[in-house]
C-alpha cells in the first residue's frame, strides 16, 4: 500500500478555502429518472470514449491525495453502481491510504448485491437518495418501481458495515411535502440518519423555481410538529447539514439548506466530472480539462498544478440570489455531487 506523498501544495482559493473532500463522478448515467432531475426520456449520455477509464479515475485520485492534501473522496454520479469497475476503483482508492476517508452517495439500486464487496473493498460509508417511504410516491418521483430494491439496499450497507447509514431527501410541493415526519420516524426506527435537502437549480429541464422549493424553515416547521429538535452539540465546522437531536436523541436529522442558507464560506469540497473536468463549486459555470491534459501525457506534478490553477478561480459563493445568476449548463447527474 501506498502512502501520501507530503507535498506543499493545497487546493486552496482566493478566499482562504482548502478542498480536502473529493466528489468523483464515475458515470452521468443513471438507473432512475426523478422529476427533478431529468427528464422521463434521460439525457444525451457522455459518449464513451469522453468518460475516464478505471486507471484515469484512480491516477486522477491519487494526483489529489498524494500532491494536493485531499483526505475524503466520495463516489457519485449519475449513479456509480452502473459503474462496472466501481468495486476495484474503490480498493485502489483504499490503498492510497488508510487515512483516507472513502464514501459513496447512491440511489442504493443493486447496492443488496455489492454492499458486501464494496465493504471489502475499502468502503467506509454509503449515503443513500430516498424522498419518500411509499411506494406510490416513489413511482411518483423516481418514474420507476423500485423501492423495495432500494429499502434492500439499505439494509444490505447497515449489514454489510457501511455506517453510518444517511439517507437523502428532498421534498417536492405538491408530492412528498407532507411526508418529512413520517420519513424521519422510519429512518429513526431503522437506524438511518436523515438529511433532507433544499431542491438546488440543477435540474437537466431547468425547470427550477425558487418559489416552489420547500425551504428548510417550513421543512423545521413539519418536523416541529411532532418531534422536539434541539441543535448538536457537535462542531458543523464544513458539513453541509445543520444538525439537530431528534426527542433528546441519540437520533439526529440534518438540513441541508444551500439554498436560503448558503454555506459557501466554510466549503471544503472539489469535484471532479465522469470525462475528467475539474469544478470548482457545484454551480459553476466553467471547468478545467484534465483529461486532455493526462491523455496528452502530463505528469501527475503537472496535473497537480492544473488542479491548484482550477481552484484559484472558485467564486466566494453560489450566487443563487443573484439577479444574474445562470444556472450550469450541466445538470446534477452529470456534475457528480
Amino acid at each position: 500500500m501506498t502512502t501520501r506523498v507530503p507535498d506543499q501544495r493545497v487546493l486552496a482559493d482566493r478566499f482562504g478555502r482548502v478542498a480536502t473532500d473529493l466528489r468523483v463522478s464515475l458515470t452521468d448515467r443513471c438507473n432512475l429518472r426523478c422529476s427533478y432531475c431529468m427528464p422521463a426520456e434521460g439525457l444525451d449520455w457522455l459518449p464513451g470514449e469522453q468518460v475516464l477509464t478505471d486507471d484515469e479515475v484512480v491516477r486522477l485520485i491519487g494526483v489529489a491525495v498524494q500532491h494536493l492534501g485531499v483526505h475524503e473522496v466520495r463516489f457519485t454520479g449519475g449513479e456509480p453502481l452502473v459503474r462496472r469497475g466501481l468495486v476495484d476503483i474503490v480498493r485502489r482508492t483504499r490503498a492510497l491510504g488508510d487515512h483516507l476517508d472513502v464514501s459513496m452517495t447512491s440511489n442504493a439500486l443493486g447496492l443488496a448485491r455489492t454492499a458486501t464487496a464494496l465493504a471489502e473493498a475499502g468502503l467506509d460509508r454509503v449515503n443513500v437518495s430516498l424522498d419518500t417511504v411509499r411506494a406510490d410516491t416513489f413511482h411518483t418521483i423516481t418514474r420507476r418501481d423500485r423501492f423495495d430494491d432500494v429499502v434492500a439496499g439499505l439494509a444490505a450497507a447497515q449489514d454489510a458495515g457501511l455506517g453510518p447509514v444517511k439517507v437523502n431527501a428532498v421534498l417536492l410541493r405538491g408530492v412528498n411535502d407532507d411526508q418529512a415526519p413520517e420519513l424521519l420516524r422510519w429512518c429513526l426506527d431503522h437506524g438511518y440518519d436523515l438529511r433532507f435537502i433544499e431542491q438546488m437549480p440543477l435540474d437537466a429541464q431547468h425547470g427550477w423555481h425558487r418559489d416552489a422549493m420547500v425551504t428548510a424553515d417550513e421543512i423545521f416547521a413539519m418536523l416541529e410538529q411532532e418531534f422536539v429538535l434541539e441543535p448538536a452539540e457537535e462542531p458543523r465546522g464544513s458539513a453541509p447539514a445543520e444538525l439537530f437531536t431528534v426527542d433528546g436523541g441519540p437520533g439526529t436529522v440534518g438540513v441541508i439548506a444551500s439554498v436560503t442558507r448558503p454555506f459557501c464560506g466554510d466549503c471544503d469540497r472539489v469535484r471532479l466530472t465522469a470525462d475528467g473536468q475539474v469544478r470548482n463549486c457545484l454551480f459553476a459555470r466553467e471547468e478545467s480539462d484534465l483529461r486532455t491534459a493526462m491523455r496528452a501525457g502530463a505528469t501527475d506534478e503537472e496535473l497537480a498544478d492544473r488542479w491548484v490553477v482550477a481552484m484559484r478561480g472558485k467564486a466566494a459563493g453560489h450566487g443563487i440570489d443573484d439577479e444574474t445568476f445562470l444556472q450550469p449548463a450541466r445538470p446534477m447527474s452529470a456534475i457528480g455531487g
